[in-house]
């Protein structure tokens, strides 16, 4: 195993000076709570976001942290759901009088934690969403029901917008809500990726094959196949979204084609032509589209799509500025 690290032991805590020392004047960093808190917090009268989970994710949820999105991140150990206690710090933290609203993503610990810590926040009115969007599986390694994939990164842009322009906590999390409801993902991957304290890959997947529908902690998949061309690989993922949930008329759709952390954006591009000629044969638009590496799994190869359906709102909330490490136009 090759890594840029030091002690594997040491690499959350290392980063989290990393990102301290890379973005001095946009991001503070609690050490001692390992949660990012975005310079200015709490702003008054503005409800406060917090998100969180396992590190690895990268940017999620730390690179997401600042004006337009996240108020604060929790960074749990590699894959591993961040305690009640750094979420209550983080709550507190970002609490500007006007609420916090929760974002989690649906894996167990998350769920748990974060509802423990909801109720810590004495004083505080706190608020849940729970992203759910992946439709490859219903129930898996971590989960009861639905995992909570890609749609996050669309929740914190678009949550957050709606919170910068002072909307009240309920109006914030219903605007978080809708955009769940609306988002289907679902991801494939060709390697499997190496945590760095367990220094092996956490499944194997053989040279010839790639794993459908997996998630973004190298969870298995719905099947596993032979490793065919991008135009296949996007009918794998855009069919079972298609069948989910109906993207036709409205405004269109935000396309996002993700990287899970090792394919290089020349193979993002390809996926997402392929994507888009699927979505222009079933008679669904593009409105606007993200291209990237936004929620990963460390240094596994493979790719997701997420599709969100649009109304002149949520794309108003969308093209409204944000200035994040991770995440920045129109600021």
């Amino acid at each position: 195993m090759k890594k840029l690290i030091n002690d594997p032991a040491n690499v959350v805590s290392d980063a989290l000076r990393g990102i301290a020392a890379a973005h001095p004047d946009d991001l503070r960093v609690d050490f001692e709570n390992r949660i990012i808190v975005r310079a200015d917090a709490p702003v008054r009268g503005k409800v406060g976001l917090v998100s969180g989970g396992g590190s690895g994710h990268e940017p999620l949820h730390g690179g997401f942290v600042g004006p337009g999105m996240l108020d604060a991140a929790c960074a749990g150990e590699v894959f591993t759901s961040p305690v009640p206690d750094q979420m209550l710090a983080a709550t507190q933290a970002v609490d500007g009088g006007a609420g916090v609203l929760h974002i989690v993503k649906n894996y167990t610990g998350d769920v748990m934690n974060f509802e423990m810590a909801a109720e810590l926040a004495e004083g505080i009115e706190v608020a849940s969403v729970v992203t759910n969007d992946d439709v490859a599986v219903q129930d898996s390694l971590y989960t009861a029901g639905r995992r909570g994939v890609g749609v996050t990164v669309l929740v914190e842009k678009i949550a957050g917008a709606a919170a910068d322009q002072g909307r009240s906590l309920s109006e914030v999390a219903d605007v978080a809500r809708k955009v769940n409801d609306n988002g289907r993902s679902m991801g494939v991957a060709l390697t499997s990726c190496t945590v760095p304290a367990a220094g092996k890959p956490t499944f194997d997947l053989p040279e010839n094959e790639m794993e459908v529908g997996i998630g973004i902690h190298g969870e298995p998949g719905r099947r596993r196949v032979p490793v065919a061309p991008a135009s296949e690989i996007a009918e794998m993922l855009v069919g079972p979204i298609l069948a989910d949930l109906d993207f036709t008329g409205g405004d269109g759709v935000i396309c996002f084609v993700n990287s899970m952390g090792a394919t290089p954006l020349l193979e993002l591009y390809v996926m997402f032509n392929e994507v888009k000629l699927l979505l222009d044969k079933a008679g669904v638009s593009v409105a606007r589209s993200l291209v990237g590496p936004y929620i990963t799994s460390l240094d596994m190869a493979g790719c997701s799509v997420t599709l969100l359906k649009a109304d002149d709102e949520t794309l108003r909330l969308w093209d409204a500025p944000v200035r994040t490490p991770g995440l920045r136009w129109g600021a």
